[in-house]
């Protein structure tokens, strides 16, 4: 009798050590929501730590958005728009239906005010507003749009407008979209706008429109802190979001879930995974001074002052480590003229032998020609 309660005992214990084995090798392929597709990168590195359907064609609804203000916020850092500067409304921006800020007609709108809008509510009338301004009508713009995100590599996206408003042939995919959110968030101001949770706007009427963030994770998941949300019959409810916990920056993008609660659920859940699951090791930071120089030909200084364009990090599972080399490739020398943020080399990022990233090396400051009275004083330096 003792014997056999052994055995059953025996047989138990072993159960649940195979079945805790089994939970931890299908961890990594859980499938999480109800969604079509969705895709999950740590920014820094790059690395793909989720990824589903991620290059299925589909409608993206208001994700379209995400290129929208890409574009303005880039017209913004070239000196072409201001973000001060007052737009006239057209009859065409006015009359946008779906979600809108409310402007009006004939009325001026700063950039700013209208970038608001359509970061925060999602709004179509202060986007096409925009569009109209940057590029002169919406379809100029559109082709825009479809030029830069085939300089980002996003080769299964088409924009027909500038809202995401239902348009046949227009589409994208979970890796794309998740592309051009990651473009987005280099631009720093992007989250004075993304941040907003709730604010009571005053047009220049003196009319007041309550604003409310159509990203709920931004008041409800903890170091989220950007995102877009979207919605048609055929895109169901998207999102593509980031959020960062010590030092570890996550995009997320989800397309096709069945419900909004779903799409924030799914993207908090693979949140949870990202930062459950890996540690983030911070080994250069953006702006960081490169130990090399590289000498200057004809210049007011003879060597250049280096650093790196972005951060530089190793991303492991826990409890795991990587050996990470940094190898440079920098030219022996270069010609004077060259301007602060000039790419100059690269640096060459391995984890345990293996490529994995490759990061610009820039121009830390500007190095002017040397002048006739320059060089003259450098030759008479030589006989002292």
């Amino acid at each position: 009798m003792r014997r056999k309660g052994f055995l059953i005992f025996a047989i138990l214990i072993l159960t649940f050590i195979l079945s805790f084995s089994l939970i931890s090798v299908s961890a990594e392929e859980v499938t999480y929501g109800s969604s079509f597709s969705a895709y999950m990168v740590e920014n820094a590195t790059g690395k793909v730590l989720y990824k589903k359907n991620e290059n299925e064609r589909h409608e993206i609804a208001s994700m379209v958005k995400i290129m929208s203000s890409l574009l303005v916020f880039e017209s913004i850092e070239k000196g072409e728009i201001k973000v001060d500067e007052k737009i006239t409304i057209s009859h065409n921006a006015a009359s946008m239906t779906g979600s809108e800020l409310f402007i009006d007609e004939g009325a001026e709108y700063s950039v700013h005010d209208l970038l608001k809008g359509v970061i925060v509510v999602s709004a179509n009338d202060a986007c096409v507003a925009l569009a109209e301004r940057i590029a002169g009508n919406e379809d100029s713009f559109v082709a825009m749009m479809n030029e830069r995100a085939k300089s980002l590599g996003m080769n299964d996206t088409l924009f027909v407008n500038a809202t995401g408003l239902p348009a046949e042939g227009q589409y994208s995919t979970a890796k794309d979209v998740n592309t051009m959110t990651r473009e987005l968030i280099k631009h720093e101001s992007y989250y004075d706008y993304s941040k907003i949770w709730l604010e009571d706007y005053a047009h220049p009427s003196g009319r007041i429109t309550q604003l409310a963030n159509t990203n709920k994770l931004i008041r409800h998941y903890e170091g989220c802190d950007s995102g877009k949300t979207g919605f048609t019959n055929n895109a169901l409810f998207c999102l593509s979001a980031s959020a960062s916990r010590n030092g570890m920056r996550l995009v997320t993008t989800v397309i096709g879930a069945k419900s909004s609660k779903e799409r924030f659920k799914e993207v908090s859940d693979l949140f949870n995974h990202g930062f459950n699951t890996y540690s983030y090791t911070a080994v250069k930071k953006k702006g960081e001074i490169v130990e090399n120089t590289v000498k200057v030909e004809r210049g007011k200084k003879k060597t250049i002052e280096l650093a790196f364009a972005e951060d530089i990090a190793s991303l492991t599972k826990k409890r795991e480590k990587a050996q990470v080399e940094l190898r440079y490739e920098l030219p022996d020398k270069i010609r004077a003229g060259v301007i602060k943020g000039d790419k100059v080399g690269e640096c060459h990022v391995y984890e345990n032998g293996e490529l994995v990233k490759k990061c610009d090396i820039i121009a830390n400051e500007t190095i002017e020609k040397a002048s006739w009275f320059d060089n003259f004083k450098d030759f008479s330096n030589n006989f002292k």
